[in-house]
C-alpha cells in the first residue's frame, strides 16, 4: 500500500499529525469534555419529530444562509444581536476555518497565546496561513502588556484568544481584550466554547463598536450536543458576509439545522445541567487540590492538574483502572474532564488507588 510519505501532499504537511484524542472502550472516559448528561428527553421528543419533518424535504438543498436558525442562535446570544450578526456551521472548527480562509492564508500570519485550543494551529497551517504560539504565563495568565508586545511585533492577520482557555481553564481578564483591540489591525477571534460553564461574563457586549472582533460559541458544550456538529459565531455584519464567500454551498444539512433549532427550544432545561457540572468542577479543584496537586482553577467543564515526574506514567496508570483522561502534551500537566457525579468519585478513587507521586515527592 502507498505510504502518505509517497503522496504529493503539501511540504508544510509533511510530518504533522492529525488531532484526535484517544477513544478507548473504558468505563470512564473524561478526555473530551464532552457534557455526560444526555438530551432531557423532551428535547429527544421534539428533535424525533423535527428531524422527520425534515427529512420530507431531502429531495431539496437546505436553506443555504440558515435564516431561521442564525436567527434563534441571535435570539440565545442576546445583548441586541440580530439575524446578521450571526453565523453557523458544522462545529466551531468550521467556523474557525471559515474565518481562517477568509483571514488568513498565504503571506498572512495568525498568533495565538499557548497552551491554548491546538486547532488554532492546525486549521491556520491547513489553510496556508502562518502560525506564530506566544507564551503565557508561568501560570497560564495573559497579561495585557505581554499580549501587546507580541502584537506589536508580529502585526498578525488574526489573533486567538479564548475565554475560557482550553487547555488551562482560566477566563480572559476583559482588560486584556480591550489592550488587544487597541493595537491588532486584523482580526481578533474570542473563542467562547466553554462560555456557558464560566462565572464570568461572556464577552459579547465588546462587539459594540469593533467591526473586527469575533466571538465563537459552539453548542457541543453545555448544550450536550457534541453528536450534532453545530458551532457559531457572532460579529460585525460585514464579516458574515466575509464568510459567505468561502462557505461551502449548502455546508449546513437540513438535519443539522432543523436539530439545532430544537435544541435552542429546550435551552432551559439543557443548561439547568451546568450548574451541576459547575458544582462538580469545583469540588474536583478542592479534592485534587487536598490530595497535594497542582490545579488550575477552572472556569470551564475540565481541569488541569499536575506537578507529576512523569505525566504519561499517571495517564497509564489510571487508564489501567478504568479512567480515561487527557495528556494534552504539557510536561507535568494532565486535563480531567468532569463527569457525572459519579464519574468524578470514580475518576478520584482511582487517582487514591493509583498512589501517584508528584516532582515534589508526595
Amino acid at each position: 500500500m502507498t505510504g502518505l510519505e509517497e503522496l504529493p501532499i503539501r511540504d508544510d504537511l509533511r510530518g504533522l499529525s492529525a488531532y484526535g484524542a484517544p477513544q478507548l472502550e473504558v468505563p470512564i472516559r473524561l478526555n473530551t469534555n464532552e457534557n455526560p448528561y444526555p438530551p432531557p428527553p423532551e428535547l429527544v421528543a421534539d428533535l424525533r419529530e423535527a428531524v422527520s419533518a425534515a427529512a420530507t424535504g431531502m429531495n431539496r438543498y437546505p436553506d443555504r444562509d440558515a435564516v431561521e436558525l442564525r436567527s434563534a442562535l441571535a435570539a440565545y446570544l442576546g445583548h441586541g444581536l440580530s439575524v446578521d450578526q450571526v453565523w453557523a456551521a458544522n462545529g466551531s472548527n468550521e467556523v474557525l476555518q471559515q474565518l481562517l480562509q477568509a483571514f488568513g492564508g498565504a503571506g498572512r500570519t495568525a498568533l495565538g497565546f499557548v497552551p491554548s485550543y491546538s486547532m488554532h494551529q492546525l486549521i491556520a497551517l491547513a489553510t496556508g496561513t502562518d502560525w506564530i504560539g506566544s507564551p503565557r504565563a508561568m501560570d497560564f495568565t495573559l497579561r495585557p502588556e505581554d499580549a501587546v508586545a507580541e502584537i506589536r511585533t508580529h502585526t498578525p492577520s488574526i489573533v486567538f484568544l479564548c475565554s475560557p482557555n482550553n487547555p488551562t481553564g482560566t477566563a480572559l481578564d476583559p482588560a486584556v481584550l480591550d489592550a488587544v483591540l487597541d493595537v491588532a489591525a486584523g482580526m481578533v477571534v474570542v473563542d467562547e466554547a466553554y462560555a456557558e460553564f464560566s462565572h464570568r461574563p461572556s464577552l459579547l457586549p465588546s462587539l459594540a463598536g469593533h467591526p473586527r472582533l469575533v466571538i465563537t460559541r459552539t453548542m457541543s458544550k453545555a448544550f450536550g450536543f457534541a453528536g450534532a456538529r453545530l458551532g457559531y459565531l457572532a460579529a460585525d455584519p460585514a464579516v458574515i458576509a466575509a464568510l459567505q464567500l468561502v462557505r461551502l454551498p449548502y455546508h449546513l444539512s437540513a438535519l443539522t439545522q432543523a436539530a439545532a433549532l430544537a435544541a435552542l427550544r429546550h435551552a432551559e432545561q439543557t443548561l439547568a445541567q451546568v450548574g451541576r457540572l459547575r458544582t462538580d468542577r469545583d469540588g474536583l479543584v478542592d479534592s485534587l487540590r487536598s490530595r497535594g496537586f497542582d490545579v488550575v482553577d477552572s472556569d470551564a467543564n475540565f481541569v488541569l492538574f499536575g506537578g507529576f515526574a512523569e505525566e504519561k506514567k499517571v495517564w497509564h496508570s489510571l487508564l489501567d483502572r478504568g479512567v480515561l483522561i487527557r495528556d494534552v502534551g504539557l510536561p507535568g500537566w494532565l486535563r480531567v474532564s468532569v463527569g457525572t457525579t459519579q464519574e468524578c468519585q470514580a475518576f478520584l478513587a482511582a487517582v487514591d488507588d493509583a498512589a501517584i507521586p508528584t516532582a515534589g515527592g508526595r
